[in-house]
């Protein structure tokens, strides 16, 4: 679910977000919340669109010594991120990168605590005439084999790659995982209502083999009654909470 306003307001930041493809939505908002935080920790932020991760991820830091690379390749929205991040209270933490996130692992002098991504999804599906929302939306220029080969490649011996994906993509992820020597010890699925099928799947993966930890989390009870387990996790973001 994207949600559609030029801005949006957060209790301690607001993402503006009317230049940028991808929308703050309810993906980016559940992997924001509960992705695994060391702290401190050296994190990227993979395609960081409108700064929202690099953002929540500042926030739930404590630490002074939690630096945070984002890295987009859409100009407006690498733009709107920086604006984002500036007039936010942790500019100075946060470091904003314009590359094909392929070219920065190249050149990358070092590894991450974590790397966190809402990638795109949609493959051989209709393209919008928009090149970024394209960029923001499809596969082409992020496939999940490109993920798991950076984070291969700048994960610590004992970081994290926290990723949100719909099931059917979540499997395949996990399926390509093992060819990267990378392994699942997070998974939580995630249902709209009670009653609906699970929608999609945060998944937290590292080098090193961890013990599996699987729990689900409901949004809502019914229609904008959220649930308890939601309410908690995102409640020192969303300002009216």
């Amino acid at each position: 679910m994207r949600i559609q306003n030029s801005s949006f307001r957060f209790k301690k930041f607001t993402v503006n977000q009317d230049r940028c493809a991808m929308k703050v939505g309810t993906d980016g908002i559940l992997l924001g919340a509960s992705a695994s935080l060391p702290d401190p920790a050296q994190i990227l932020d993979i395609g960081t669109g409108t700064g929202l991760l690099a953002l929540m991820l500042a926030q739930r830091s404590p630490s002074v010594k939690t630096t945070i690379d984002a890295v987009e390749i859409d100009t407006e929205s690498y733009h709107q991120a920086k604006e984002n991040i500036q007039q936010s209270p942790w500019g100075d933490r946060i470091n904003i990168y314009q590359a094909r996130i392929q070219d920065f692992a190249i050149a990358c002098p070092h590894q991450y605590d974590l790397i966190i991504s809402n990638p795109p999804f949609f493959i051989n599906s209709y393209k919008s005439p928009q090149a970024s929302r394209n960029l923001a939306r499809h596969s082409d220029s992020l496939p999940q084999t490109d993920i798991l080969q950076i984070a291969r490649q700048l994960l610590k011996p004992h970081g994290h790659l926290a990723i949100i994906y719909p099931t059917d993509l979540a499997q395949k992820f996990l399926d390509h995982a093992r060819d990267f020597d990378l392994f699942c010890d997070r998974k939580v699925y995630i249902k709209p209502i009670p009653q609906s099928a699970i929608e999609r799947i945060l998944l937290e993966l590292s080098p090193t083999k961890y013990p599996v930890q699987e729990t689900f989390l409901t949004i809502e009870e019914e229609k904008h009654v959220y649930t308890q387990d939601y309410l908690r996790l995102v409640k020192d973001f969303y300002l009216y909470l």
